[in-house]
């Protein structure tokens, strides 16, 4: 009998990104155009859905579109010819939310599979057969969803598709349904130009009696006359605690959701769709998140015992993100889903650029980031696992052949690498493992203040991923980060022992001309050398085996 395999299902917010989701191992993408789904911000002219749609059936992978907004008197006018496109770009199903839409969509084009959007917040097995009974193919659970819930409507509900998030953004509100945005950006969340106003940096003002309005500064003299607590209108007496110093107070900001550590919960009762949110992410993103799953999903139901999580998080954590939470999995959220410190996405690694063109004897790049002598470009293929580094100390400008020794993401500037600078590859495994849309990332520097956010992010998912509270630990870091926010250094490094040309990583990189001729790698070198082409020192072996200095 045919093994179920749940489908990985990606973002895709534009052509370019559709292509790499499906070329880094999505089953499926979800995407639209900009009229009629909930993402004003889509790239998607109606030619480049079809080139999309087709580029999955070609790859024999699906396509889903969305129509997932809930419709106004004026809209309503637009859905036969929607419709009409629809029926000529031939998805494989198509996403609906509003209630009328369902009905209309079921009347007028009853061969179109239909999925339940999460803005329709399906939380429980007797909405889900009510979606069954109604025609639908396929029911998304909001967010809010626990595992022990889904697990229950899996047993309740064996003959209708389920999909569940795994990872991406949260929203504050119930699976999307927020005014905020509305009331403070006039843009409407439910029409898919949500201004993440959970997310800003409020201030707290004073108002005089005499009408004037002034900053309350908290300082180190004042702090500890003021204590600042929220009180909800259900709840008399029952305050909770806001901090705010200098930089204002983030009370609504989520961490980015991550089912990595409990994904083989999800395969082992069978959910058929994982989901991953982004339309509005970058390619990189699309790239590196499809990949991490991909080996994640194969790798499961390749040994289900064997499987361990902590490789897949290793590459999810070199994309940006706001720190990860199981979020709802175990039912109530905890105060590990938020970060009420910093805000911002962020990772150790970057987006360095993208192959357009794989020539008879070179790689064309797309620049993304600023590059620099010395800098280490790991390539992230999106056949094969292992990955590769070069060392590069100039970059060619592709139109006309000069060398530089720094380039500027912002340019779109196209750099040439020969294959002759791959010194430990294999060329012909080289061009094959490495085609078109091949991304390139780097190490990114960090100043103080990011690197102890990062540290206090892996404490907090340790700690909700194993259920074991450390509060000691917890004060400890999140302590620093306050300390290293208040200092606001611009001082930065890399993790690697590295500064622009000088030091080196141990890992013996392709063109590197320190590991190559330096004496304190005799050693590596040796070992490197009984190795296969492209396999790596670890970070351990690397320290191990280098002679220090006289």
């Amino acid at each position: 009998m045919t093994q179920h395999r749940s489908e990985l299902l990606m973002p895709a917010g534009n052509l370019r990104k559709l292509k790499m989701a499906i070329l880094y191992g999505a089953d499926a993408v979800y995407l639209g155009t900009p009229d009629m789904s909930l993402r004003t911000k889509s790239e998607f002219s109606l030619e480049e859905v079809i080139e999309g749609v087709d580029f999955c059936h070609a790859h024999g992978r699906r396509a889903y579109l969305t129509l997932n907004l809930f419709l106004h008197n004026k809209d309503i006018p637009k859905l036969d010819e929607y419709i009409e496109t629809v029926r000529r770009v031939k998805p494989d199903g198509l996403i609906i939310a509003d209630p009328g839409v369902f009905q209309y969509v079921r009347e007028h084009a009853p061969e179109i599979p239909l999925h339940i959007s999460t803005q329709s917040n399906v939380c429980s097995w007797m909405t889900v057969k009510f979606w069954q009974g109604q025609g639908a193919d396929l029911c998304v659970l909001a967010r809010e969803v626990s595992f022990a819930e889904l697990t229950e409507i899996r047993e309740k509900c064996p003959d209708i598709k389920l999909e569940a998030f795994v990872h991406g953004a949260m929203c504050m509100t119930y699976s999307g349904r927020c005014l905020l945005s509305n009331f403070m950006a006039e843009r409407g969340a439910n029409q898919g130009n949500c201004a993440n106003s959970c997310r800003w940096n409020y201030t707290l003002k004073m108002r005089l009696k005499d009408g004037t309005v002034e900053d309350l500064e908290i300082n180190d003299t004042n702090k500890d006359m003021f204590e600042f607590l929220l009180e909800e209108g259900c709840r008399p007496g029952e305050l909770m605690p806001i901090e705010e110093d200098a930089r204002g107070s983030y009370i609504l900001n989520s961490r980015d959701l991550c089912i990595m550590p409990k994904l083989n919960d999800y395969l082992s009762i069978g959910v058929d769709s994982l989901k991953v949110e982004g339309r509005g992410k970058s390619e990189y993103y699309c790239a590196i998140v499809a990949r991490a799953y991909r080996m994640a999903i194969d790798d499961y139901y390749a040994d289900p015992e064997g499987w361990n999580p902590k490789p897949y998080m290793r590459e999810l954590e070199a994309v940006g993100n706001r720190g990860y939470t199981l979020a709802f999995h175990d039912g109530r959220l905890t105060n590990y889903a938020h970060d009420y410190e910093h805000t911002a996405a962020l990772a150790q690694w970057e987006y360095a650029g993208v192959v357009t063109e794989v020539t008879e004897d070179a790689f064309l790049v797309q620049v993304k980031n600023k590059l620099g002598a010395g800098e280490v470009l790991e390539f992230v293929s999106p056949i094969a696992r292992e990955t590769v580094l070069l060392r590069m100390y100039d970059f060619e400008r592709a139109a006309d052949g000069e060398r530089l020794e720094m380039v500027q993401g912002s340019t779109q500037t196209v750099i040439r690498i020969p294959f002759s600078l791959f010194d430990h590859e294999d060329l012909d495994e080289l061009r094959a493992r490495f085609p078109a849309f091949t991304v390139l990332r780097k190490e990114r520097a960090l100043n103080e203040e990011q690197w102890n956010r990062i540290r206090f992010d892996k404490l907090t998912q340790g700690m909700e991923v194993s259920g074991r509270g450390d509060p000691a630990a917890y004060a400890r870091r999140r302590d620093a980060l306050a300390a290293s926010i208040a200092q606001d250094s611009n001082e930065k490094r890399f993790k690697t022992n590295r500064v622009g040309t000088e030091g080196c990583c141990g890992k013996g990189c392709n063109g590197c001309m320190i590991f190559w001729q330096d004496d304190q790698y005799g050693q590596a070198r040796e070992v490197l050398l009984r190795r296969k082409q492209g396999e790596q020192l670890s970070r351990v072996e690397a320290r191990t085996l280098k002679i220090p200095s006289a």
